[in-house]
């Protein structure tokens, strides 16, 4: 059985299964959104550290925990430090957190690498060192006990709208019990980054929030997968737009007409919460979904 051993574990977040545990109670929001989806089917979701955005990924799992147990997550992920020209999936054994070992659907990974033999491959080897779709996994591990994952990392081109379209397709001709999930950050704003177009201090972070962040959001509310590249492209505000596209042409496949924001936050807006000090040069954008 293929293990992947964790790679993050202790740093980005706790190293322990009770520190885990306790860090998702902690995250977990004190009050159910007003609007949600009555049967949640993808979500997108952020990937930094939890101290940064473990919060705004919990609401949406919480979310569509308050509305369904799904058996099955489909976790759309992004390389950062392998570029992969094909989509890859982690098809067999498992992944290794604090949390235990977390089972892949490996029935639902064999039928969608049979149905997108141009699009995927089996290719584990792309998961090794990402952290994408590992910094989600002790949080369905903690609210959904028992659930498996199918961990794919999307290539960064406009096929990745076919892939979801198929694995949405896959999802309800097998009538499996699974959830998309799209795993990227949003606009990485300063010049550590190398980008900065409103300059520093607190207007730019403003302007990050308000208008950038927010063409992407809004994107991502009204589920448009095809648009996601190119805006990312344009104006930067997404470190994983084929995550988004695949997540987004897969939600609509399986009927979803418009998204729920869950939750919206910033790097400096959290280290100015939590510490009253934040640095106004840089910052990253974080929002949680639910389709």
């Amino acid at each position: 059985m293929m293990i992947r051993e964790p790679v993050i574990a202790g740093s980005w977040y706790p190293g322990s299964k009770d520190a885990c545990a306790r860090a998702v109670e902690r995250m977990r929001p004190k009050e159910a959104p007003a609007e949600l989806p009555e049967r949640p089917v993808a979500a997108i979701v952020p990937h930094a550290g939890w101290q940064f955005s473990g919060a705004t990924a919990t609401a949406a799992f919480d979310a569509i925990r308050g509305r369904r147990t799904p058996k099955t997550f489909i976790i759309f992920g992004f390389s950062h430090r392998r570029p992969v020209r094909q989509s890859a999936v982690f098809a067999t054994g498992g992944w290794e957190t604090p949390m235990g070992i977390i089972e892949v659907d490996e029935r639902l990974a064999r039928e969608i690498l049979a149905r997108t033999p141009d699009l995927a491959a089996d290719n584990p080897r792309p998961h090794e060192d990402e952290h994408s779709l590992e910094i989600q996994a002790p949080i369905v591990q903690h609210l959904f006990p028992g659930a498996k994952i199918v961990p794919i990392i999307v290539a960064q081109t406009a096929e990745a709208v076919a892939l979801g379209r198929i694995v949405g397709q896959t999802i309800g001709d097998l009538e499996a019990d699974a959830v998309c999930v799209g795993s990227t950050d949003l606009t990485h704003y300063g010049p550590g980054y190398g980008f900065a177009p409103a300059g520093t201090g607190a207007a730019a972070i403003r302007w990050m929030r308000d208008e950038n962040d927010r063409r992407m959001v809004d994107l991502m509310l009204r589920l448009d997968a095809e648009g996601a590249l190119p805006e990312a492209h344009e104006h930067s505000n997404a470190c994983g737009p084929g995550a988004i596209a695949a997540t987004l042409a897969a939600a609509r496949q399986l009927g979803a007409k418009r998204g729920c924001l869950v939750r919206y936050t910033t790097s400096y807006d959290v280290m100015l919460e939590d510490t009253g000090r934040a640095d106004a040069s840089m910052a990253v954008g974080y929002a949680g979904i639910v389709f």
